[in-house]
């Protein structure tokens, strides 16, 4: 018999109506009664960790979460974590890095509508978030829509409907059609892994995306703000070095001390700063590469990894190296 364990952490899979709006109110144990009756032959334990909409999620509460799984590891078959959806591919990717040589499944799950209401996503994302949870496979994943998307792939695509997330760059692992689970990629579990703790984060992360027109001086101001600069540039990767050049700042970032990340504003298919000129003049430099790694992941990859280590060249190697399957490996040799 499975034993499996809830972690509450709030979203709208929780909430009901407040003053000001929906916010945070259900507790694990109404979730839990809200599951289908061909779930009474598992055993199910909850913990509510905190119940907060997750534009409130902070990556102290990501240390939060990797520590509870790991200190309940051996006593469950399984983890479901309800989340709120709005920064739960964030939380996802960062379990990923923190939680490594999983032998068991964490499953990530919320809806787009509270699990009181009538008419609701909730009960069938919950449901299959826990069955999926009872599966024999290893590693960190968002159940969402009767979709299984790999934790370092899941992006939320869209604010309203139930097809909320999509998997990026990479196929989906399964589809849930309640009883069944249908694999659409091969997974090996291999059972004498045992699982690491990486709980040390580097908060000091700036994201910025470029826009025609940027000021290079908005660099001086970040410099000693940040110990790692993620920028989202153009196309493949570009950034302007005629009228407003930008690259001399951000030499003067990496020569600081400062891990700077290029990505890309396209969702799909992923950077190569190796195909046009805009792209050659900052490969030059000592930024830091991502392939296909999508910004949810990079971020707290990049948070996760200036928790490890100061060296800017580990970080480097460290982040353009597949971890979780957060890139695919043809991109690791462009890199």
């Amino acid at each position: 018999m499975k034993r499996i364990l809830l972690l509450a952490t709030g979203g709208t899979i929780a909430s009901g109506y407040g003053k000001e709006g929906l916010t945070p109110v259900i507790t694990d144990e109404v979730i839990i009664n809200y599951l289908s009756k061909h779930f009474r032959n598992i055993i199910i334990e909850s913990k509510m960790l905190m119940n907060i909409d997750s534009t409130n999620m902070q990556p102290e509460s990501w240390i939060n979460i990797s520590k509870t799984i790991y200190q309940n590891y051996h006593q469950y078959d399984g983890f479901v974590i309800t989340h709120g959806t709005d920064t739960m591919a964030f939380t996802s990717a960062a379990l990923s890095y923190m939680l490594q040589d999983l032998c068991k499944p964490v499953v990530l799950t919320g809806s787009q509508v509270p699990i009181i209401f009538k008419k609701t996503d909730a009960r069938k994302n919950i449901s299959d978030a826990f069955r999926f949870a009872c599966e024999d496979i290893g590693g960190v994943f968002v159940v969402f829509d009767g979709k299984v998307i790999q934790g370092t792939r899941a992006v939320k695509l869209r604010t309203k409907s139930y097809d909320a997330f999509e998997s990026i760059n990479s196929p989906y692992i399964a589809a849930i059609n309640e009883p069944e689970v249908t694999y659409h990629q091969n997974h090996f579990l291999r059972k004498n892994k045992q699982l690491k703790l990486y709980n040390y984060l580097c908060p000091d992360v700036f994201l910025l995306r470029l826009y025609p027109g940027m000021k290079p001086e908005l660099f001086d101001a970040l410099k000693h703000l940040y110990r790692g600069i993620v920028i989202e540039s153009f196309g493949s990767g570009g950034v302007p070095f005629q009228g407003r050049n930008l690259l001399p700042k951000l030499r003067e970032l990496t020569d600081f001390g400062i891990a700077v990340v290029i990505t890309t504003q396209c969702l799909e298919e992923g950077e190569n700063l190796y195909l046009y000129e805009v792209g050659r003049k900052v490969a030059q430099d000592k930024v830091i590469l991502s392939g296909d790694m999508n910004t949810e992941a990079i971020v707290p990859k990049l948070m996760w990894v200036l928790g490890q280590t100061n060296n800017l060249q580990e970080v480097k190697v460290i982040m353009e190296t597949p971890i979780a399957g957060d890139i695919t490996p043809r991109f690791r040799s462009l890199i």
